[in-house]
């Protein structure tokens, strides 16, 4: 699956090889391999600084494939996708795997907390103290 992003890249490929969209010299790509993924974010860092005209994030030099992964996950998590469907895009069996990919945004969190705050008094409905026989019992 591939949004309009993801597409447009491909798209861009194709015609290049007369059968495959990504290739090394004039062979088709089947797997990544890690140093040719570091010389494509050594090259990728350069055009970055030549665009932009300032020192590439160290950590954009960095990145890992897996990176990009987890990245997507947590993205779809944050646009509200289903759990289910985040699982068929991500590509895992255990929906305990896709939790792992998908954390919870920060600020969602902060602001479920502050939903306890929200409730226009002091007292917390969920808390009762009932006063019994001179103790103080909690239900």
């Amino acid at each position: 699956m591939l949004n309009r992003v993801a597409r447009s890249v491909i798209d861009e490929k194709r015609g290049v090889h007369p059968t495959h969209v990504f290739t090394f010299r004039g062979r088709r790509v089947t797997k990544i391999l890690d140093s040719a993924w570091k010389s494509v974010r050594k090259r990728a860092a350069a055009r970055y600084e030549a665009v932009m005209g300032e020192a590439c994030p160290e950590g954009f030099r960095r990145i890992r494939v897996h990176d990009l992964k987890h990245t997507f996950g947590r993205r779809l998590r944050a646009a509200g996708v289903s759990m289910e469907d985040r699982q068929d895009l991500l590509g895992h069996k255990s929906s305990r795997i896709t939790t792992h990919y998908s954390g919870a945004e920060l600020s969602n969190l902060i602001a479920a907390a502050d939903k306890v705050c929200a409730l226009g008094s002091r007292k917390s409905p969920a808390i009762t103290l009932i006063r019994s026989r001179g103790q103080l019992a909690s239900h």
